[in-house]
């Protein structure tokens, strides 16, 4: 198996939608346990394909304390929303950054299996919105799209300024290197 490069906010490649799965083969179910090795590496619940770059319709879901119940859904969709929960959600392409988000507390929807069998059901809680933060990175949407416009600048200027200070230290970490060449 391989772990997958996750990509982070702001990639603009993570507003891309996701293309229906036309067909569920083994190259799918490849890339399903390639998804669940990269979210149980970097220690997530749910991953969503458009998160490592591949643009198709598949969801990888593993709500277990001992991580050994792994969901996977190709192309799944909502049916139906039902009540309103309000939750703290975080994010594999947002580190290190979590906000109150409100989602329905019900939803039913629809999915394939990896053994092409199409399966609808209705779930709340922890589930729910799993699925319903998942599908919206198929759709090219992040948890963040939901925060007022003051958190997402707030964000946003957070994120570039640990891009300058990472910068500046790689810079720092390749002088110093340059200069412990010219000793040795």
């Amino acid at each position: 198996m391989t772990i997958l490069k996750v990509l982070h906010f702001p990639d603009e490649r993570l507003r891309l939608k996701a293309v229906p799965v036309t067909e569920i083969g083994p190259e799918i179910c490849v890339i399903a346990e390639n998804m669940l090795e990269t979210m149980y590496s970097e220690g997530g619940i749910g991953l969503a394909a458009t998160q490592v770059n591949i643009q198709e319709r598949i969801v990888v879901i593993d709500l277990s304390e001992d991580k050994n119940e792994p969901i996977i859904l190709i192309n799944p969709e909502i049916l139906k929303l039902e009540g309103k929960e309000v939750t703290q959600e975080g994010c594999l392409s947002v580190p290190d950054y979590f906000d109150v988000v409100e989602r329905a507390k019900n939803i039913e929807f629809r999915y394939s299996t990896i053994k092409n069998e199409i399966i609808t059901k209705k779930v709340n809680g922890l589930l729910a919105i799993c699925i319903q933060h998942e599908i919206d990175h198929l759709d090219g949407k992040l948890f963040i799209d939901y925060l007022s416009p003051l958190k997402r600048n707030r964000l946003k200027k957070k994120i570039h300024k640990q891009k300058i200070e990472n910068n500046r230290f790689k810079k720092s970490e390749r002088l110093e290197n340059k200069s412990l060449n010219k000793i040795l």
